[in-house]
């Protein structure tokens, strides 16, 4: 039958558990050079877009920021009229 120090993993001794921590050994440090060289390696897996592509994102992007400024807008205006309608 588990108890609840088991099914916690909590000490069952008063004290037990408390002192010194193991120091746990820390990851090897990574030279400059290394980092840059796992940079391009990284790089070169990307698939960069081409350039009918990035047009295309580009113009798709642009398109959707101009219709929520439409709306935005558009809520703007409505609620302006209607604290100008209420307040006079």
């Amino acid at each position: 039958m588990a108890t609840e120090t088991d099914e916690r993993d909590e000490p069952e001794a008063k004290g037990e558990g408390k002192g010194k921590r193991k120091k746990e050994k820390s990851p090897k440090r990574t030279t400059p050079a290394l980092f840059v060289r796992q940079i391009i390696a990284e790089l070169r897996k990307v698939i960069w877009p081409t350039r009918r592509e990035l047009i295309t994102y580009t113009v798709a992007a642009l398109v959707f920021v101009l219709i929520m400024v439409g709306i935005v807008s558009g809520v703007d205006y409505g609620l302006q009229q209607g604290v100008y309608a209420v307040f006079g």
